[in-house]
């Protein structure tokens, strides 16, 4: 805010900017925002993570029955990787402009495609147009993620932040619990389509929240002028895509040697290489390569590229495996869910008030990748007779695991940038972590769904009608089906799903290492707010001194936006 000084008056003091060069910018501390107005900005943040996390698992429980009555098993992995793939392709491009026009403007965009999206999948007469609403639910998706994750980086020192990180991995674990408790529950009640018309009241709210509870910091002048990297764009949506596609495709649809698989491999690679020289000319890239230059950057990546696959290979299946082998009901798989999301609830809590209280973080993201390992071993020696309660610990120590370094990765990542590159740097990092998400969900699905079909056709050769194929089985046939039949497609199941836990093993192996590499950065205790260098020029300077600035806070918005410049 500024305020012209009269002529002949003595100005209020003020602590004067440093001088500066040309085309440099001077940053001040912000004081710290009242606890009242931070409580209710932190809440439109999380109506809006809520509104993200609970679709991505909301299905899981709910699948069976869709992909049953809609009989397109085959399309099964689609209805999950296509909005994690959707909202991956959006995360980098809504960092990117956020850092420049602004977190507000993009988070209501992002809330009504998700609601658009929302009311395609709920109307949705066959799996293609299901498939396409989870797309257009993604495109939203992506932005509700990322964010409401930079948002708290606008307000909140990196010091103070751990503990709202853990209150929002709470929140993502909170969702996944009643995720797949609301899809079960809507599935055997009113129907699955309620999975998608709950979007829309959660949608209205979280519109809401934004509007009137979302005060940010304002961007700089002359954002608008910014050219934005439309091609670096389109070239990460091509190679992403030509990604999932590969792992989606590969050894299903079309053999690992085929043209199609090949052509694909290659066009991700040109479309990579070509992304990479157009980042490095561009004005605004969409992924800056300087990033990469930060070891905390790009070790966390790693990190996060690795867990990603192992989380969502983990979980994405669990709840479709755990009616088909135990014979739980929709509502009781979401209910065994329970422990691993409530181990990360908790895990994820106690974590980040350590790092508030302590500054320390390094150790407890290696730690939560070695027992994300553990967990994904014991959850690989599952057999069809397995007690529940036991398959309910092993996915509890998954929980601990990974409510031990997801919010931690975040937050070392948005300590190493200055403010105005957080929302860019934030994104990229979730968007490989997406991506592996994407690549685990994809090639897991894939796997799964292949070697279900194989195991089926040698269990049940043709002609006995005994399972019906892979395309048409729910829950319901597979126990209305004879104590022998049923046992053999439960050993299917088993056999399909359970040994690919093994396989993600080493990846929480490499996630672990190259944690080790992480620089432990002390974590600021202040915001910096820059000031462009074309307001110097107008004779603009900051005022820092907490009491002054504290005073002169008034609505919410000049709370959050710390010391404002003002005019000499």
């Amino acid at each position: 805010m500024t305020h012209p000084t009269p002529a002949g008056s003595t100005p209020a003091p003020t602590r004067r900017a440093a001088p500066t060069a040309p085309g440099q910018a001077t940053s001040a501390a912000a004081p710290a925002p009242k606890d009242r107005k931070i409580v209710l900005l932190f809440m439109g943040l999380m109506v809006t993570m809520l509104l993200a996390s609970l679709n991505q698992t909301v299905l899981s429980s709910a699948l069976p029955t869709i992909v049953g009555e809609l009989n397109g098993v085959e399309h099964m992995s689609w209805v999950i990787t296509a909005f994690i793939l959707a909202s991956t392709i959006t995360m980098p491009i809504y960092g990117k402009i956020s850092d420049v026009l602004g977190r507000k403007p993009l988070l209501l965009t992002a809330i009504l495609l998700f609601m658009a999206g929302s009311v395609i999948g709920a109307v949705a007469g066959d799996m293609n147009l299901l498939i396409v609403g989870r797309t257009v639910q993604g495109l939203g998706g992506g932005g509700l993620m990322i964010l409401s994750q930079a948002a708290i980086a606008d307000v909140i020192p990196a010091r103070e932040r751990g503990k709202y990180m853990g209150i929002m991995g709470a929140v993502f674990a909170v969702s996944s619990v009643a995720g797949p408790l609301l899809g079960g529950w809507f599935t055997e009640g009113p129907g699955w389509r309620w999975v998608f018309w709950i979007n829309i009241p959660l949608g209205i709210l979280a519109a809401l929240a934004a509007i009137f509870l979302l005060h940010l910091p304002r961007k700089q002048r002359g954002a608008e002028r910014v050219r934005h990297d439309y091609l670096g764009m389109a070239l990460m949506a091509v190679a992403t895509t030509a990604i999932v596609l590969v792992g989606t495709w590969g050894g299903s649809q079309y053999a690992w040697g085929s043209a199609t698989i090949l052509g694909l491999i290659a066009l991700a690679v040109v479309a990579a290489v070509a992304f990479v020289l157009v980042e490095k000319r561009a004005d605004e890239p969409i992924i800056p390569l300087h990033l990469f230059a930060d070891r905390n950057f790009t070790v966390t990546t790693i990190a996060a590229l690795a867990t990603g696959i192992a989380m969502f290979g983990a979980i994405g299946y669990m709840p479709t495996y755990l009616q088909m082998a135990t014979g739980a009901s929709a509502t009781v798989a979401g209910l065994l869910m329970i422990p691993m999301m409530g181990s990360l609830l908790v895990t994820s809590v106690i974590t980040g008030q350590m790092v508030s209280r302590t500054g320390r973080y390094k150790v407890l993201p290696i730690v939560g990748s070695l027992i994300l390992g553990v967990g994904l071993a014991l959850l690989s020696t599952v057999k069809a007779d397995t007690p529940t309660p036991m398959i309910c610990v092993f996915l509890g120590v998954i929980g601990i695991g990974l409510g031990s370094s997801m919010q931690i990765l975040t937050l070392i990542v948005q300590n190493s940038f200055p403010l105005r590159e957080v929302g860019t740097a934030t994104a990229a990092n979730n968007y490989f972590r997406q991506v592996g998400a994407t690549l685990g969900s994809a090639v897991v699905g894939s796997v799964f769904i292949s070697r279900l079909t194989t195991l089926i056709a040698e269990k049940f050769p043709q002609g006995t009608g005994s399972a019906g194929g892979t395309g048409s089985l729910t829950p319901d046939l597979v126990q209305s089906l004879p104590d022998g039949v049923r046992a053999l497609v439960i050993e299917s199941y088993n056999e399909a799903l359970v040994p690919l836990f093994l396989y993600m093993v080493p990846l929480a192996l490499i996630a672990a290492i190259a944690l080790c590499f992480i620089h432990e950065k002390p974590l600021a205790t202040s915001v910096e707010h820059e000031i462009a260098a074309e307001s110097l020029a107008e004779g603009q300077l900051l005022v820092t001194d907490e009491d002054e600035a504290s005073d002169a806070v008034g609505p919410l918005e000049d709370a959050t936006s710390g010391p404002q410049p003002r005019q000499r």
